[in-house]
């Protein structure tokens, strides 16, 4: 059996391939919400957040093979407690990563490291700002910028009563939150920038099927300025941008059995080579 780290829709569309391909597996998400995606697809799914720790018990007890992490480009924990619970298990583990879009020549377009950077870029700048990095950020933005003069805090994230309630206690006023679900479209971008008079975007750096590029063209289109938040600097060991890649290195290590596979890249959280 392969374990599936998913949750976006690419990571969907790779498990029912590995499926296809003959291989049982278990997909793994955070949200309700994802779980429902996987289910609607009929793959079958494990809810809730993982540790090292878990990983491991979870490879002895479903009898897990592999480990495929298809998880969000910032799912920096995650991807992290993968890479060790597969060490520890003595399992392949392999990434899938969406490709990068290449923005950075853009006048318009900043990069900023991490979260705390791009609020600070963010505050020196100014005006109608559209945060749409989701929630689980929010109060980095929220405490260096509301009470800025001169400068409003639109929040787009999930239609979510947590999320609403983590609106009301940071003060976002309800005028200025958008709840609502993608992919967005970009002509629905470029509404919602037109309708807020937006002068700044804030963006992560997700890829293509995460709709950075509908966001960024809208906003760029109209003018705006845009941070770019960058991904994290993981070295994942076997990383592919393609699903093709992907089936490859399965079938790779899981023919050669667990030398090859510890052999060819059962990697540590920093990047070393498990038994060097």
């Amino acid at each position: 059996m392969i374990a599936v780290l998913a949750g976006t829709s690419d990571a969907r569309e790779l498990a029912l391939l590995i499926r296809q391909a003959g291989y049982s597996l278990l997909t793994t998400v955070v949200t309700e919400s994802a779980a429902k995606s996987m289910q609607e697809a009929g793959l079958p799914v494990q809810v809730g957040r993982l540790t090292a720790d878990d990983f491991v018990e979870l490879v002895k007890s479903k009898n897990i093979q592999a480990i495929v992490d298809a998880s969000h480009p910032f799912a920096e924990e995650a991807s992290k407690n993968a890479m060790s619970g597969a060490r520890e298990a003595g399992v392949p583990y392999i990434r899938y990563e969406r490709e990068s879009l290449s923005y950075h020549d853009h006048p318009k377009v900043t990069l900023a490291a991490d979260y705390a950077e791009a609020a600070e870029l963010a505050a020196q700048k100014r005006g109608v700002i559209m945060l749409t990095t989701g929630s689980k950020t929010l109060a980095i933005f929220a405490k260096r910028l509301l009470g800025l003069p001169d400068t409003t805090l639109v929040a787009r994230m999930l239609p979510r009563l947590d999320n609403m309630q983590k609106c009301e206690e940071l003060g976002i006023e309800q005028k200025n939150i958008v709840a609502m679900q993608g992919p967005f479209s970009k002509e629905l971008n470029r509404a919602l920038y037109k309708h807020y008079g937006v002068t700044l975007m804030i963006t992560k750096e997700s890829g293509k099927v995460g709709a950075v590029d509908e966001k960024l063209e809208a906003a760029l289109e109209l003018g705006i300025e845009t941070i770019v938040i960058t991904r994290p600097k993981i070295e994942y060991g076997a990383k592919f941008s393609d699903f093709t890649g992907v089936l490859d290195e399965l079938n790779r290590c899981l023919k050669g059995g667990t030398d090859h596979a510890v052999s060819h890249g059962v990697y540590t959280v920093d990047g070393s080579t498990a038994g060097n």
